[in-house]
């Protein structure tokens, strides 16, 4: 296990920064933003240009193919700047129909930043970031500019923005000026030069907020695992400077002493060992932790091959299950004694989780009350594992019923799913349906207020072969996200097309 004590604020530890610091209708005050999207009857549509790009041909020579890969980065500029003006345009169409529907002033644009997210293929949080960012480069025009033009790339244009998030519309607007990125200024610049061009310029206008952002930095500390390669992960801590290096030398300093002493693992073998070790306050780091690792009988008593799963991480081989399950003792580290020297065994509990036979779908729970009793909830999370939302990863926080209770939906396994706190939330707003409909396995279709449907079927348990299926109601494939299924080669994640309700 690794762990990273990050010290910088950045983008991905603030996933509402910049759609909070936009004032709700100030890019709607900007004419340009909708005009351009005012096409002749006649214009061509995406799907046009799609086919268009599809038939150029590949260049003959090397130096053709340089110029195409060029191009065609200009145009994945030209299509981000797009996309950044067409959901500006939405935020305020939508804004002006929950206006005319009565939705209190405070209220309107909820679940404008979710519907962009699934329209682009991705999590809500980051559906938030680009709404921001795309409203913010209403006020930006000459680092706007530079995106169309490709001078600068998306991820770039979002380090501009990220740096000047802080200050006033006038004062980033004068940092745009001042940076001109539309001339060329910042060409040939790596992330790392733009970043200090533009935190030095935004400085420079207004010292305070620079400041402010700081500290405030200091309020948004956090903790997160995400899955690292060879079944380790990332164990990260987003920390002020001063606790980020004081941890950090304390865990150095037990290292040089267990080493000293004559430990024979590596220094940073220690280092992860203690800190799991504190951080648990267990010898040996799990003791009494559950960990729901699942797997089929046949991984665990026949040395069968079939991954197995572990909730907050994900697939893991078959004999790193069996090493956690049977040999829990072990670190990892290395097989000698003295690495398991002083620790503590742990405690195996198997549970039974029964599967209908060929969709791998865990057999139905009931319950009578409002709330979803505690078997019920640990049904649900080994059942969805993550956010049940598309292309939302987040951990489970909400046992949702789909149907709402208030409206005679039951508490049932068929009738809840796992949400995150927002994904819930976003469920509520007034034009959001949701329904639990036949597939290959637990199955819920989403509506969004445009009349768009997205399918997310349950992922498959260990030892569950699936193919793409027809769902009956829909008529559409429905593929299970983050998944192999018949349509799409192996490491795709494009979900069928959404289908407009009619």
């Amino acid at each position: 296990m690794e762990v990273v004590l990050g010290v910088a604020a950045v983008l991905e530890a603030e996933p509402q920064g910049l759609l909070a610091a936009v004032p709700p209708h100030s890019a709607c005050a900007v004419p340009a933003a909708t005009d351009e999207l005012r096409f002749p009857a006649a214009a061509p549509s995406i799907a046009d240009v799609l086919a268009l790009l599809r038939s150029v041909p590949l260049a003959s020579n090397g130096a053709g193919m340089i110029e195409q890969m060029r191009e065609l980065e200009d145009l994945k500029c030209a299509a981000g700047a797009r996309q950044a003006d067409t959901a500006v345009a939405f935020d305020c169409q939508q804004r002006r129909e929950q206006a005319a529907a009565g939705v209190p002033a405070a209220e309107q644009g909820a679940g404008v930043a979710a519907q962009i997210a699934l329209a682009r293929g991705e999590s809500p949080a980051r559906g938030s970031r680009l709404l921001g960012l795309a409203k913010t480069l209403t006020g930006m025009p000459h680092t706007f500019a530079a995106f169309r033009s490709g001078l600068l790339n998306e991820w770039r244009v979002t380090l501009v923005v990220r740096e000047t998030i802080c200050l006033t519309p006038e004062d980033r607007a004068g940092v745009d000026e001042e940076l001109g990125a539309d001339t060329g200024a910042l060409d040939g610049r790596g992330d790392k030069a733009i970043v200090a061009a533009v935190r030095a310029a935004a400085y420079r206008r207004d010292p305070a907020s620079v400041a402010k952002r700081a500290a405030r930095a200091a309020t948004e500390r956090s903790v997160s695992l995400r899955p690292a390669p060879d079944t380790m992960t990332y164990l990260t801590a987003l920390l002020p400077v001063a606790q980020g290096v004081a941890a950090y030398t304390a865990l150095t300093k037990d290292a040089d002493t267990a080493r000293a002493a004559g430990d024979e693992r590596s220094r940073g073998q220690v280092m992860a060992d203690t800190l799991v070790e504190r951080v648990t306050g267990t010898p040996g780091g799990i003791s009494g932790v559950q960990i729901q690792l699942v797997m089929t009988d046949r991984t665990l008593l026949q040395a069968d091959a079939e991954p197995a799963r572990l909730p907050g991480y994900g697939t893991i081989p078959a004999a790193a299950a069996r090493d956690i399950a049977l040999s829990p003792a072990a670190t990892g580290t290395t097989e000698d004694p003295a690495d398991i020297a002083g620790r503590h065994d742990l405690e195996l509990w198997v549970r039974r989780l029964y599967t209908a036979p060929v969709a791998g779908e865990l057999v139905a729970m009931d319950s009578k009350a409002r709330f979803f009793p505690a078997g019920l909830k640990r049904f649900l999370r080994v059942r969805d594992i993550t956010c049940r939302t598309p292309y939302c990863d987040a951990p489970i926080r909400h046992h949702d019923h789909i149907t709402a209770w208030h409206d005679g939906g039951p508490t049932s396994a068929r009738n809840g799913q796992g949400l995150c706190e927002a994904c819930n939330h976003t469920k509520e707003i007034p034009g959001w349906t949701a329904k639990a409909v036949a597939g290959p396995r637990h199955t819920v279709a989403t509506c969004t207020p445009t009349g768009h449907t997205y399918h997310s079927t349950a992922p498959p348990l260990p030892g569950t072969t699936f193919t793409a299926t027809l769902t009956p109601m829909e008529g559409t494939a429905v593929v299970p996200f983050l998944s192999q299924s018949a349509n799409y080669p192996a490491g795709s994640r494009r979900p069928p097309v959404p289908q407009r309700r009619r």
